[in-house]
């Protein structure tokens, strides 16, 4: 992080660091990996959720099929602002699936490996998608344990692939019909089933908070916004300049405290405040290492605001 303005200070009356926010701030902005159980849709449980936190918006990023468990990400208010990076990261499955009578070893390990790598993937007739022919990339696809009919696998693949898909197509190069028997997504994106809680925690946590006056479970389970933009480039602002670019304007120079002086001209960002408070994602319009020596102009500009427009007071 190269300083600009060592001497900037940030006024305590407005916004918040996000890890001493309460639980009604976390949900303007916050989101929850849920386990999902078998059973309901994935719009189904973020409809319960919603309803249980008392919230108006709550959405989900990659959906799962009802059989389908594991890692689904809810996100509460302006965090649902996200929800296209969320469905952008690489999924993994473990799957277990039964296949014809009479497949070899052989066979099996010629089918799998003609399911890795780039493949055709068209959307099977159970998902409300449109159907049309697309291509997705399988990274790996492992052979964990096999019981005579009954395999299990690890599929890590991009986003937006259907592993029923994978299914009807293994079923093809065997000559039989290969059934799903189970599908459970262990990781999407940079978070992993060990990262998840289950219904029955989520619910034991809402009660405590909103029935007991303990808020210590929802605030360990629901997290910031900024916790989902990890890794992305930053450039800290100083509290005038929040203002304005939660309120779509360009940031100037002016308003820098410091960034990563490596950023180049297009590369995305993420303006904070001097909180750590996501303000907006961004991209540069000059390279990171002109900035210190700008007196005035451009430096970047917001793509997607994060930030509500009245935390921060307007100073122009």
């Amino acid at each position: 992080m190269t300083i600009i303005d060592s001497e900037a200070t940030t006024d305590s009356k407005y916004g918040c660091p996000p890890e001493r926010r309460t639980v009604d701030e976390l949900l303007t902005g916050g989101w929850v990996l849920l386990d999902k159980p078998a059973g309901p849709s994935s719009h189904q449980l973020a409809a319960w959720i919603r309803d249980m936190l008392g919230v108006d918006k709550l959405g989900h990023g990659g959906t799962l099929d009802p059989f389908a468990t594991g890692g689904l990400v809810l996100l509460s208010g302006n965090a649902t602002r996200l929800t296209g990076r969320i469905l952008k990261g690489d999924k993994t499955y473990i799957c277990i699936f039964k296949l014809p009578k009479g497949i070899t070893d052989g066979a099996l390990a010629k089918a799998i490996s003609s399911l890795t790598g780039h493949i055709h993937n068209v959307p099977p007739k159970e998902s409300a998608v449109k159907v049309q022919v697309r291509q997705r990339t399988i990274s790996t696809f492992d052979l964990i344990e096999r019981d005579e009919r009954i395999i299990l696998t690890a599929i890590h693949c991009e986003a937006g692939t259907y592993v029923r898909t994978m299914s009807r197509d293994m079923g093809l190069f065997l000559g039989g019909e290969v059934e799903l028997l189970e599908l459970r997504r262990s990781k999407s994106g940079a978070f992993t089933e060990n990262d998840a809680v289950s219904m029955h925690q989520l619910t034991d946590a809402i009660h405590l908070w909103k029935e007991q006056g303990q808020p210590a479970a929802m605030k360990k389970i629901l997290l910031p916004v900024e916790s989902l933009l990890s890794g992305i480039p930053i450039i800290t602002l100083k509290d005038g300049a929040v203002a304005a670019i939660a309120h779509g304007a360009p940031l100037a120079s002016v308003g820098v405290v410091g960034l990563n002086s490596e950023v180049q001209r297009g590369d995305e960002v993420l303006m904070v405040s001097l909180k750590g408070e996501a303000v907006a994602l961004a991209s540069m319009t000059v390279n990171g290492e002109d900035v210190a020596n700008m007196k005035g102009g451009e430096v970047a500009r917001p793509n997607l605001v994060l930030m509500a427009t009245d935390v921060y007071p307007k100073r122009w």
